[in-house]
């Protein structure tokens, strides 16, 4: 181990977290922002962006929650995790230069959901692959430095792009110059990763993976059923995080229709990632003494906070705010959620339950922008949808208590010294 007590294993599994997040930065921020300039420039409503963007992201995340326990199945079997990591990562990587070389809003559209469903499939393995370079005792510790090193180092692209934006006076060919930055970014510090990280459970191999990957997605689905405590972990997943990942795919684009200037958004959601760092690292660490459980809920119950200041929002300062409260709370949540579900699982079938995982993580990803579109379509102001959020983190609080009570929690709680 070096100094700081991390394997070049995990150091590298952290690494990769730098690396996709400058892309998760730009799909929050500049991205949906272009595409704002492609569909008012023919002719279209802000309120009209927001649907459409919305609509684009549920679509995205649909087709991730269709193919995330397949990938996940077949995933398990040695020597498949990298190999199927490796294409999608090929796929996203493509996905995101595409965004930079068209100009019509319809294949832009087309292009980022080859980028996100690269991006999102590619997670499902590097999630799983925390089970392979650290042990239980030390996956909220791992975890969390992945979140924390991922919004601290994706803001150095983003800044690049950011100024690469204001010299160009945010022209679409510096959206694009900035989108290429991005991509170079996310490739080049996957290798590590690659180079580092081996696959240390699995199943064996075996000619009819495929068909048998079909009948293991049956008998876990049954496994998790009867598993009380994490059934109820997933479903509450399902809820509150519903509510974090429209909070961050649709900040721009919400903050846009109320009149929120771009520059101010960019500068505010940058800010939330320098908060996010130091925030995720001690969520990690304060896991430890009171439990990952504990941790979750009292985000959960800061989130609900969250919506409320931001039903109201209608001044700069107050996105700003809001930008500082999200930085403290999004990465815990995240990093705790998956290291939380990575030491409950079995180790030689994480791919699989992980799929599962992100399943219910990428139909949450789904509902959420489509309840905010619904609202922009028909009431023409996507305000009650981000009231209506509040509904589903107390779903989310109230199934995790059941989690807790069925017997998953005990899991949480910091090892014995």
């Amino acid at each position: 181990m070096s100094r700081l007590g991390m394997t070049p294993a995990e150091k590298s599994w952290i690494l990769y977290d730098v690396a996709n997040s400058a892309f998760v930065m730009q799909i929050s921020t500049t991205i949906p922002l272009f595409f704002a300039q492609l569909v008012e420039n023919a002719g279209m409503s802000s309120a009209k962006a927001t649907a459409l963007w919305g609509g684009v992201t549920a679509a995205a995340v649909l087709i991730l929650a269709v193919l995330s326990p397949i990938l996940g199945a077949l995933a398990d079997y040695r020597g498949m995790k990298k190999k199927l990591f490796s294409l999608f990562l090929a796929i996203g990587l493509c996905g995101a230069v595409l965004l930079a070389l068209v100009s019509q809003w319809a294949l832009f559209m087309a292009m980022f959901v080859i980028a996100r469903v690269g991006y999102s499939a590619c997670n499902v393995f590097y999630d799983s692959m925390l089970t392979d370079v650290t042990e239980d005792h030390r996956m909220d510790l791992i975890s969390s430095h992945g979140y924390a090193w991922g919004y601290a180092g994706s803001c150095i692209p983003f800044m690049v792009g950011i100024g690469v934006l204001f010299l160009g006076g945010f022209s679409l060919s510096s959206f694009r110059l900035s989108f290429l930055i991005t991509a170079a970014w996310w490739l080049l510090l996957s290798f590590p990763l690659l180079l580092r990280v081996r696959q240390r459970y699995g199943l064996e191999d075996r000619r009819d993976k495929i068909s048998h990957a079909f009948v293991r997605l049956g008998q876990t689905f049954r496994k998790i059923r009867g598993n009380k405590g994490l059934l109820f972990f997933i479903l509450g997943y399902f809820c509150y995080i519903d509510g974090v990942y429209t909070i961050i795919s649709m900040a721009t684009t919400y903050g846009n229709e109320v009149g929120i200037d771009s520059v101010q958004m960019i500068l505010a959601l940058l800010l939330t990632q320098f908060v996010a760092f130091p925030c995720a690292i001690a969520s990690g660490v304060l896991a430890g003494r009171v439990g990952s459980l504990k941790m979750i809920r009292i985000f959960i119950l800061l989130y609900m906070g969250i919506c409320i200041f931001g039903y109201q929002l209608d001044q700069v300062w107050e996105f700003w705010v809001l930008a500082v409260a999200v930085g403290i709370c999004q990465g815990g949540i995240q990093a705790l959620s998956r290291s939380y579900f990575g030491q409950i699982i079995p180790k030689e079938e994480s791919n699989e339950y992980f799929g599962f995982f992100d399943i219910f993580g990428k139909f949450a990803d789904f509902f959420g922008p489509l309840i905010l579109s619904l609202c922009a379509a028909l009431l023409g102001s996507s305000t009650y949808g981000i009231l209506a959020l509040i509904l589903l983190f107390g779903a989310g609080y109230l199934l995790l208590a059941l989690s807790q009570r069925a017997g998953a929690g005990k899991n949480s709680q910091p090892p014995a010294c």
